[in-house]
């Protein structure tokens, strides 16, 4: 590592806390239902506030979310709402606060890889094939993505 600087130890501490955090997520998203809605993410942000030492009162949760910030508030939702499935190539993002499932390629040299059928097994991997309108002429393939419309019918 000769010639190479070395991060400042408050860098290294907010990285591994940033790590930490976003591995807590993934390992425990599950066990917030129903999946793929709002009430999951607001059920995660209690849990968190609450092994923070906080109280379950209004003002106590909102103090936390304030005290997140946004910057870290955004990717703790990102890190629950997308799932990775590396055997099909895909990553599927599905924020109920968004219009729309976005599937997104990780292979974009790959056609195949946004194949309908190929989506459908991914929704259905994911819980997620319910949750999204079974339409087909409203799934709208685009460079290396495929954005699905959300089932509003029922409630996510």
């Amino acid at each position: 590592m000769f010639g190479m600087s070395l991060p400042d130890p408050d860098q290294l501490q907010g990285t591994l806390v940033d790590f930490a955090l976003l591995e807590l997520i993934r390992q425990h998203r599950l066990s917030f239902q129903p999946l793929w809605s709002v009430d999951s993410w607001a059920k995660l942000m209690i849990w968190l506030a609450l092994n923070c030492g906080l109280s379950g009162e209004a003002g106590s949760l909102e103090h936390f979310a304030r005290s997140l910030g946004e910057d870290i508030t955004t990717r703790m939702r990102r890190a629950f709402f997308e799932r990775e499935l590396g055997d099909l190539e895909l990553l599927v993002l599905a924020d109920p606060a968004d219009s729309q499932v976005l599937l997104l390629s990780q292979a974009p040299q790959d056609s195949a890889v946004l194949a309908t059928d190929r989506l459908v097994r991914a929704l259905e991997r994911v819980d997620l094939l319910e949750h999204v309108t079974a339409d087909r002429s409203q799934w709208q393939a685009l460079d290396g993505v495929v954005a699905i419309p959300w089932n509003r019918s029922e409630s996510c």
